[in-house]
């Protein structure tokens, strides 16, 4: 199965992080995007790079900074002397596998520069639509609000991305075999593509084939209307999460071999998908957010 050997080999560079990555590549099969938020040296990057080698894609990273503009995102049109006409020049958005590397490190005019190229798949300049190729993946890394010089996500920005997940500090067993190992980006060269765009396209097609039956539409029916009645959000969350929610669900029972899906495949992603869609009415920290998500699902019956 191309799926766990994709797990395996980024598990070799990713060290003590099954999970995690298990999620990133759900987000990729349901052609979703992944925002990562944690501390600078936890392996954001990493993950990223070894995320577009095993699936064979072609990667860019885009180190956001507060004087980025939206034009170093998409691209711009330059004057040709000689042929007395506009070119387009291809921005790095143009590409399989964008790192949007500290997004949040950037103004919130050119962050929404990637809001169409997320949503639409293509860029449009000057009046002209260029595609994005195919397929497209965003992985954007923020840095916690708390640091200096970071600039929040708004609401419909982060509603673009699928999934956010936290990398977190590797156990101390996984610590232990990174310090007496080789630097994780030297061992790149050695992991193997277990796939190619193409296939990978054709696994994003079947995650849209997997049954999900009415019973599963009730269930997560019925989380999106508790997140509408439970006092703690100020809002709940929308169809378009609603819709997130279900293709994630596919994506994981694909992951894990079936073509149906379970309850225990809707609990599974829940937390990535919905949790920074979700807006509390009073400051609270993301381990009292993650909890109160947790008693949402723990409240509805199965």
């Amino acid at each position: 199965m191309p799926l766990t050997e994709s797990i395996e080999e980024t598990g070799k560079i990713i060290l003590g992080k099954e999970p995690e990555i298990k999620l990133a590549i759900c987000c990729l099969l349901a052609e979703g995007h992944l925002l990562i938020e944690d501390l600078p040296g936890v392996g954001k990057t990493t993950l990223a790079l070894t995320l577009a080698k095993v699936f064979g894609l072609n990667f860019t990273r885009l180190q956001f900074t507060s004087d980025l503009l939206p034009a170093d995102v998409t691209g711009i049109s330059v004057y040709d002397n000689k042929n007395k006409q506009f070119e387009f020049h291809l921005g790095p958005v143009f590409t399989q596998v964008l790192l949007a590397d500290e997004i949040n490190r950037a103004t919130p005019k050119t962050q929404s520069a990637l809001l169409e190229a997320m949503e639409e798949h293509k860029v449009s300049i000057d009046g002209k639509t260029h595609t994005l190729p195919q397929p497209f993946f965003v992985i954007a890394t923020q840095n916690p609000s708390t640091q200096i010089g970071t600039f929040p996500l708004p609401e419909s920005q982060l509603d673009r991305f699928l999934m956010k997940i936290k990398l977190g500090y590797p156990n101390k067993t996984a610590e232990k075999r990174l310090l007496t190992g080789q630097n994780p980006r030297h061992l790149l060269n050695d992991i193997s593509t277990t796939t190619t765009p193409k296939k990978l396209q054709a696994l994003q097609t079947e995650v849209n084939n997997t049954h999900c039956s009415e019973d599963i539409i009730n269930y997560i029916l019925n989380i999106i209307e508790r997140t509408r009645t439970e006092p703690g959000f100020t809002q709940g969350l929308s169809p378009r999460a609603g819709l997130a929610l279900r293709k994630a669900a596919q994506a994981w029972a694909l992951i894990h071999n079936r073509d149906y899906v379970l309850p225990e495949d809707v609990q599974a992603v829940f937390s990535s998908v919905c949790e920074h869609r979700l807006q509390t009415n009073f400051e609270q920290t993301d381990k009292e957010v993650k909890q109160l998500t947790l008693e949402i699902i723990q409240s509805i019956d199965v």
